[in-house]
């Protein structure tokens, strides 16, 4: 049996800077009716970013959301500046850190929360970071502290819970990955 929802109909209820959210009627695969509320949101990315010391590039920052200071990886949405998730991880990289990277590949994508929003997030490692000749200015509302960790002190953090968001968990453990295959 098939499991597609169809949607029915679906309405805006809030229009914001950084996201949409809908509220969709649909019909489930056995004839039921209901509601889903589905937050809409612009492509984003994010960079694990290690640099020569072996050491990973940490944004501290205030969530109100969670109303806490968060150690993150750096990232941030896709916008009209962007030509593709390339230049948007370059460009994120650049004014969150001040630094460019030499070498950016792509890990994976993947939403960051498929229960309610369609945020697609796509996953880099940057190595080879150097200064930038030209920092771009961060957000208007960010206020960023960097932080560099080594792989055991991040998954201490993460054990401990100073580490709670979820795309960078999955980036650390990427990196943990790497280090047992011995590509670090």
């Amino acid at each position: 049996m098939s499991q597609e929802e169809k949607i029915i109909s679906s309405r805006c209820v809030f229009n914001g800077y950084i996201m949409n959210v809908e509220v969709a009627n649909v019909e489930l695969p056995d004839g039921r009716k209901t509601t889903r509320e589905i937050v809409r949101h612009a492509p984003a990315v994010a960079l694990l970013a290690i640099d020569d010391d072996q050491k990973m590039i940490l944004m501290r920052q205030w969530r109100v959301a969670v109303n806490q200071a968060t150690l993150e990886v750096p990232a941030g949405k896709v916008d009209d500046r962007d030509r593709d998730t390339v230049s948007a991880a370059n460009r994120e990289l650049n004014e969150e850190t001040g630094l460019a990277a030499g070498e950016l590949t792509k890990v994976s994508s993947f939403y960051s929360s498929v229960g309610f929003s369609d945020e697609l997030m796509t996953l880099f490692l940057a190595r080879k970071l150097v200064p930038v000749a030209h920092k771009l200015p961060q957000d208007n509302d960010e206020n960023l502290q960097l932080i560099k960790v080594s792989l055991p002190k991040a998954l201490q953090m993460i054990q401990s819970g100073e580490i709670c968001d979820a795309k960078t968990i999955m980036a650390i453990y990427y990196w943990q990955i790497l280090t047992l295959r011995g590509e670090h």
